[in-house]
């Protein structure tokens, strides 16, 4: 690895902020210096992409790439001085929910010309394809993977309960998760996240209950043009997800967010979770339950058999400000395809962009098959885009995530949620 692709340091960053740095210009051998940075770090994440920019410096000797990596807490927002400044970064991890700010700013790249005539597009899953485009058509990034639902399950505790198979829709998940629910044994049913991110899981729930009418461009509103939380149908999902956590849930629960929940499951204490495949890897760790104790199954339905998978997603952008845009979306087809793809995904536990992934021995075998079979059935588990980009989404989740914690403990009913919700939305789109 030539020492360049070393992660440059923070003070580096904050340094080329300071100063206004471009990015670097080609050397007299004609060699481009391309900046990534990207925002959801990890050392070990870290180490992946150095050594796939490593092949890719390999394979293309007149670029090098600095990769940059901030502490997660702190990277959207070290990003987005960076984009402010007009320079310091080339290629850069994008996600659904700074795509929307960041382009309306102007400051990423639409790459939809430049990857016209990539030969990668016909490789990717449809749901790849269509998050990597806008309502407006513009590429302002290439998914490297999906965050989607499955209900992580306990299959011996399922079979002792007397049940053949584990639950298909929310109704058979709160029978089970309550006849499974034993408190006096501390074994509980459902691992209820009413915690930080609180209103996810109950959107999911909304969501799989209107899935026949649920608008697909905008998992929000009913194609009718009303909000999803105005259906008669919403007031059915919210009373059954309050039944799962009064009739299956840990008490502690009303406070739990994502690590108390992925613990509950991981430690056999809980016998139910709904969480997204990165979980996979940790609970396969776990040393409280083996193996063959534990699978996933698809996202449960509402009462039509069909359910919606508001898929979450990031990928790689290039920035506006870029001096070498052609370099930089060479790197990002690169990460985009094949070997580099499809290394990212399965070390990441992501949802695979590449069609491939469903003849691969890897997700179509124990706990990844559920996520083969949701994508080899779009008709059944629907794949919808929440507005997750709008400006106002971080006090959307703020307030939703407070009513959801007061509807659980008696002080907000279940119709008085959704029809808060209703007007909240309502009232932001109207402007």
């Amino acid at each position: 690895m030539r020492r360049r692709t070393a992660a440059l340091a923070l003070g580096t960053a904050a340094a080329m902020l300071l100063t206004g740095c471009s990015t670097m210009s080609p050397g007299e051998s004609g060699t481009v210096t391309l900046n990534m940075v990207e925002s959801l770090t990890n050392p070990a994440r870290t180490g992946l992409l150095k050594e796939l920019i490593a092949d890719f410096e390999q394979r293309n000797p007149k670029t090098e790439v600095n990769l940059v990596s901030p502490p997660t807490e702190q990277a959207d927002q070290k990003i987005q001085q960076m984009l402010q400044s007009g320079s310091g970064v080339d290629v850069l991890e994008v996600r659904d929910i700074t795509v929307g700010p960041w382009s309306n700013n102007g400051w990423l790249y639409d790459m939809k010309k430049d990857l016209a005539g990539w030969k990668g597009w016909d490789a990717l899953t449809d749901n790849a394809v269509a998050a990597s485009e806008d309502g407006k058509g513009r590429t302002y990034f290439v998914p490297y993977g999906f965050y989607g639902l499955s209900l992580f399950h306990r299959t011996d505790l399922i079979e002792k309960a007397g049940f053949d198979k584990p639950p298909a829709t929310w109704e058979e998940l709160l029978e089970q998760a309550s006849a499974l629910h034993d408190p006096g044994k501390r074994q509980y049913g459902y691992a209820f996240r009413g915690g930080a991110n609180a209103h996810s899981n109950a959107t999911a729930a909304i969501e799989a209950y209107v899935a026949d009418r649920i608008d697909p461009a905008n998992g929000y509103l009913l194609k009718d043009g009303s909000t999803i939380f105005s259906a008669p149908e919403a007031l059915d999902a919210m009373e059954t997800y309050l039944k799962l956590f009064q009739r299956a849930s840990p008490k502690s629960s009303v406070a739990w967010g994502y690590p108390e929940m992925v613990e509950g499951f991981s430690n056999g204490s809980t016998a139910f979770l709904l969480q997204d495949p990165e979980v996979i890897a940790t609970v396969s760790e776990s040393k409280s339950i083996e193996p063959g104790q534990w699978s996933t199954a698809p996202l449960v339905a509402g009462p039509s058999g069909k359910t919606v998978q508001p898929l979450a997603t990031a990928g790689w952008g290039v920035a506006d400000g870029s001096k070498h845009k052609a370099e930089a979306v060479k790197l990002v087809e690169f990460l985009s395809e094949g070997e580099a793809s499809t290394a990212f995904t399965k070390k990441n536990s992501l949802v695979p962009i590449l069609k491939s992934a469903a003849e691969d021995e890897f997700y179509r075998t124990g706990p990844w098959a559920s996520y083969v079979t949701m994508t080899e059935n779009p008709d059944k588990y629907l794949v919808v885009t929440q507005p997750r980009g709008v400006a106002w989404w971080a006090q959307w989740q703020q307030r939703a995530d407070t009513d959801v914690q007061k509807m659980i403990l008696g002080k907000l009913s279940p119709k008085e949620l959704l029809a808060g919700w209703d007007a909240y939305w309502t009232e932001k789109w109207k402007k």
